[in-house]
């Protein structure tokens, strides 16, 4: 066996990576008295401190053949690359990034362009977000048998703004009030009580369903809906719209219903006039100019008393009072007044007196029946199949006799809540013309001619009229 000429660092160099994370050793000179075995290979590895992630396996076949890889850089270790941390992530209940307004696809297929907003509604103590922990990561090892310290992941950190609250450990937020959840400059998380729309409501906005105050600072477009749990306000006017508020309703410019607005309020409502709408209102309705051809029922009272002050048309349901500057017109025109009783009472009273009539109806035809069975029975030409059915007929009349007893004492019950109506009062301020109908309590007065600064009570079984004051 020939004698190597040189030393064997001379033939062969091993070098390792600015990372740590590989060795590589290189032939770079060689002649035919190299000859190497595996140990004195791994000595020299050794020599250059290199003793973890060792490839045993290529450093063999270096050993049996060095001239195949002459002039070749090969990997002989290999280190354990360090694994950093994950990132603290914030998850919330909303998507945030999908906020591009799109109309809402139905199940059939069809578009609705109305629903083209998602609020991010929150209830007061309801959850918005959680945070999740960073991970301390994994440490590595050089192949030069070195420990690799990995990152620590970063902790995320919600971004408070107004009306959220987070736990003692600061790893959950919860909204402070009802209201819309937004996030804002710099990713802050606010709640706001109000949502406010700075212009029309039209398909640009669609409908609006929110657990806050309204604030809209221009027009209610035909067709549109709005709900809010609290307020309502239009700076502008409402067409043949829908608004629902649990609050108060105040429209400045007025109503133009086109007889398909239906305003809802379980507080009050104020407008500058309303025109053929609906309206639904607990506590009291305010108009400064007039109510025309509308459908009105309030809870409490009904007050029209503006400069021009005017009803004309349609039908007017307080429980305590109307008051108006004038009722009715030179023309004539039908307008319907009534005070004294809660309206979904009286109008319960009337879908009632409906429901029995009907079952009069019913009834007078059931006993037609019954009577000619009872003529074919006497004669004993009743068949089976007459047989079953003067049995049902029997049964039905049965059951509608206690329906109609249960009809009868629900209106009694009504009728006797109609005779409390003491304190109840129609004002004219002005002038009461022919064609107008005062209803107070159970009682009726019709206006044949125009009569000036009245004020129509309940006294002794008679409405009575007397000067306004």
């Amino acid at each position: 066996m020939l004698e190597r000429n040189m030393p064997l660092d001379y033939y062969i160099s091993i070098s390792v990576s600015d990372d740590k994370l590989s060795a590589q050793l290189l032939i770079s000179n060689i002649d035919d008295t190299l000859k190497l075995t595996v140990g004195q290979l791994e000595d020299l590895i050794q020599k250059n401190r290199i003793v973890h992630g060792l490839n045993k396996q290529l450093i063999a076949q270096i050993a049996a053949d060095p001239k195949l890889f002459y002039h070749q850089k090969v990997v002989i270790a290999a280190g354990t690359k360090p694994q950093d941390g994950q990132n603290g992530t914030i998850t919330y209940i909303f998507a945030f990034d999908q906020d591009e307004k799109k109309p809402l696809e139905l199940e059939d297929g069809r578009v609705n362009y109305k629903e083209v907003v998602t609020l991010h509604n929150v209830r007061k103590g309801q959850l918005i977000g959680q945070r999740l922990l960073a991970t301390e990561g994994m440490a590595g090892r050089a192949v030069t048998g070195e420990t690799l310290f990995a990152k620590a992941g970063k902790e995320a950190r919600f971004k408070l703004g107004k009306n959220v609250i987070v736990d003692a450990e600061q790893m959950t937020l919860y909204s402070a009030i009802d209201g819309m959840v937004v996030r804002t400059d710099r990713d802050k998380i606010n709640v706001f009580p109000v949502y406010e729309i700075n212009g029309d409501v039209d398909y640009s906005i669609g409908n609006i369903d929110f657990v806050g105050t309204v604030v809209i600072r221009g027009n209610v477009l035909p067709g549109f809906k709005i709900r809010a749990a609290g307020d309502i306000r239009v700076t502008g006017g409402v067409e043949a719209a829908e608004l629902e508020a649990e609050g108060s309703v105040e429209i400045n410019a007025g109503i133009v219903g086109q007889n398909k607005a239906h305003i809802k309020a379980g507080k009050n409502v104020k407008s500058s006039f309303i025109q053929d709408a609906t309206i639904e209102v607990a506590g009291e309705l305010l108009v400064s100019q007039s109510i025309m051809h509308s459908t009105v029922r309030a809870g409490k009272a009904v007050i029209c008393s503006g400069s021009k002050g005017l009803i004309v048309g349609g039908t007017i349901q307080a429980g305590e009072r109307v008051t108006a500057r004038t009722i009715g017109n030179t023309m004539s025109t039908a307008t319907v007044v009534e005070v004294g009783v809660l309206p979904e009472l009286r109008n319960e009273m009337i879908n009632l007196r409906n429901q029995h009539r009907v079952y009069m109806e019913n009834m007078d035809k059931t006993d037609k029946a019954l009577t000619l069975l009872d003529a074919l029975a006497a004669a004993g030409q009743l068949t089976p199949d007459k047989v079953a059915m003067r049995i049902k007929l029997n049964h039905t009349k049965k059951q509608a006799v206690e329906e109609q007893n249960t009809i009868k004492e629900r209106i009694l019950e009504i009728e006797k809540s109609l005779e409390d109506s003491e304190k109840a009062k129609v004002e004219v301020l002005s002038t009461v013309y022919g064609g107008t109908k005062i209803v107070i309590g159970r009682y009726t007065k019709f206006i044949k001619d125009p009569t000036n600064r009245m004020t129509f009570r309940l006294s002794d079984g008679d409405i009575t009229m007397s000067t306004y004051v």
